[in-house]
């Protein structure tokens, strides 16, 4: 597997690393370990602080709270369930639609929590005080079940023609060059044929304005709601000015760009593959 940034593989992970890993999987209930996380454990005590303060707001269920919120606030385009005779004239037979449902769902589990945890901590980085002094209690939310995820490809183990789509579908959404390439294309790489599907259905979106409002509408939504978390981590004991700086950094293209459009992708395709 080729990571789009430098990153650690859970494969190659060891000592501190692997244990945050695995627990980054469990207070999470996630199948594997998103690409910032792993983006993160390249820098020197980058990870250890980073995962040390978002835990507590992880576990009590602060950001599951928040996110099933924001999620609940997008404005996504319009857009009629597909039909099932359009999967199966894609070739996509209800295995692979089972499994491209279970990518999506994990997706839109943790796309929400990502973009506002990661942004109240880049806020707390950078020294923002909160304009709200209260944040009400966490919620007692049940978490997702955890799915099992098919193997995150990399472009070079992809057909030409694969790669290429995966590579047009990841500059929808963004104006950004050298945008991070979201993971999330990577596992869907399996059926080329729903990667064509969703170009199809996010290019227009793309072209005419309407996935840019649907972006800029979320990530208002979501600094919003990071406001909430942000109160909760000013116990959270300040890292060296460097590190800070580079965690802020290295958290940038996540929370500004990649994760917040994926956000909104994401959901989109999930209403559309019902």
């Amino acid at each position: 597997m080729s990571d789009p940034v430098a990153a650690i593989t859970e494969a190659a992970a060891t000592g501190e690393t692997a244990a945050i890993f695995a627990d980054i999987r469990e207070v999470l209930g996630v199948d594997v370990v998103n690409l910032i996380w792993r983006h993160l454990a390249t820098i020197d005590a980058a990870l250890p602080w980073a995962w040390g303060a978002l835990r507590p707001l992880y576990a009590d269920g602060s950001v599951l709270g928040e996110a099933a919120t924001l999620q609940r606030e997008l404005a996504l385009p319009t857009m009629p369930p597909i039909q099932a005779e359009v999967f199966a004239g894609l070739g996509l037979q209800p295995d692979a639609l089972t499994a491209i449902r279970d990518v999506l769902a994990a997706y839109d589990h943790t796309n929400a929590m990502a973009v506002l945890a990661l942004s109240a901590l880049r806020a707390r980085l950078n020294g923002r005080t909160p304009r709200d002094a209260g944040a009400a209690a966490p919620p007692t939310l049940a978490a997702a079940p955890r799915t099992t995820l098919p193997r995150l490809r990399s472009l070079t183990d992809m057909q030409a023609e694969t790669a290429a789509l995966v590579t047009a579908l990841n500059r929808l959404g963004t104006r950004r060059p050298g945008a991070v390439l979201a993971s999330m294309y990577r596992h869907l790489a399996h059926w080329p044929s729903y990667l064509s599907l969703a170009w199809l259905l996010l290019a227009p979106l793309d072209s005419d304005g309407r996935l840019a409002a649907a972006i800029n509408q979320a990530r208002r939504k979501a600094l919003a709601r990071a406001e909430r978390l942000l109160v909760r981590l000013g116990g959270s004991a300040s890292p060296p000015p460097a590190l800070a700086a580079a965690i802020s950094s290295a958290v940038e293209p996540f929370v500004e760009d990649v994760i917040v459009k994926m956000l909104v992708i994401c959901a989109f395709l999930r209403r559309a593959t019902v």
